[in-house]
């Protein structure tokens, strides 16, 4: 089923829970009503769940900040113990501010706990070049397991959609919406797999290449999420695909 079928049979569904004589079924207010959702379509729900996950602009400058701080400083110095001392130094003061303002520490902490294992590789080899190992693995499990989803037909966008209908799985239902999460989860495989393509043959380089490791995932960090997630808005623009209706929708069909 197509995006466009997918939207007319969820208008035929509508249809069919339309009371006897052609009046709106009515129910009691409350009573076994799914969870409102801010979103009436697929397109809408994964573009506003997307932009959560990537923590808008200052959520991704905090994931860049102490890779930042942690290579320049390297590259500058080549004291490794310092490096990792302001790398680590500048993840705990954006940590600091997020507290003082009381806004969410979520993104902040991600970073945190990225920089701490960076530092623990590196510290632990002496080599300033296998801070950015845990960053190439963590990037190959994440491509690995979405490419797993796709082939198995659970793309993990999917989940997105189950987020904010309150099924996780009624989406499944739906062929037109498994092709779209699948193509949006390929969106998403893309910026790991680039990651890993360019850096890990830089990491099995000979001589000291942290510099080159520093810039490389400092540009293929930020910019090329907003890259795919460019691409998605984009994909996610051309069509209009009605959300499933979860419970309700299984207890109309079977009325």
């Amino acid at each position: 089923m197509s995006e466009r079928e997918a939207t007319e049979t969820a208008a035929g569904t509508g249809a069919s829970a339309a009371a006897p004589g052609g009046g709106p079924a009515q129910e009691p207010a409350g009573a076994g009503a799914a969870p409102a959702s801010a979103h009436d379509t697929v397109e809408a729900a994964v573009r506003a769940q997307l932009s959560k996950a990537l923590g808008g602009v200052r959520g991704m400058i905090e994931a860049a900040v102490p890779t930042i701080g942690f290579t320049a400083t390297y590259v500058a110095s080549k004291d490794i113990k310092l490096s990792v001392g302001v790398g680590v130094g500048a993840a705990v003061v954006l940590l600091l501010v997020r507290l003082v303002q009381r806004t969410s520490v979520q993104f902040v902490l991600n970073s945190l706990v990225g920089i701490a294992i960076a530092a623990f590789f590196a510290l632990r080899s002496g080599k300033a070049e296998d801070a950015f190992l845990p960053g190439i693995m963590l990037n190959a499990g994440y491509a690995a397991a979405m490419i797993f989803s796709i082939a198995v037909r659970w793309p993990i966008v999917g989940f997105i959609i189950g987020s904010v209908t309150g099924d996780p799985t009624a989406w499944r239902a739906d062929r037109g919406i498994v092709r779209l999460c699948s193509r949006l989860t390929w969106l998403l495989v893309l910026p790991c797999a680039l990651r890993v393509a360019v850096q890990y043959p830089i990491y099995l380089s000979s001589g000291d290449q942290s510099g080159l490791l520093g810039a490389a995932k400092i540009a293929m960090g930020w910019p090329l999420q907003v890259a795919a997630l460019a691409t998605m808005v984009w994909l996610l623009t051309r069509g209009r695909t009605p959300l499933p209706a979860g419970e309700d929708a299984g207890e109309s069909g079977a009325a």
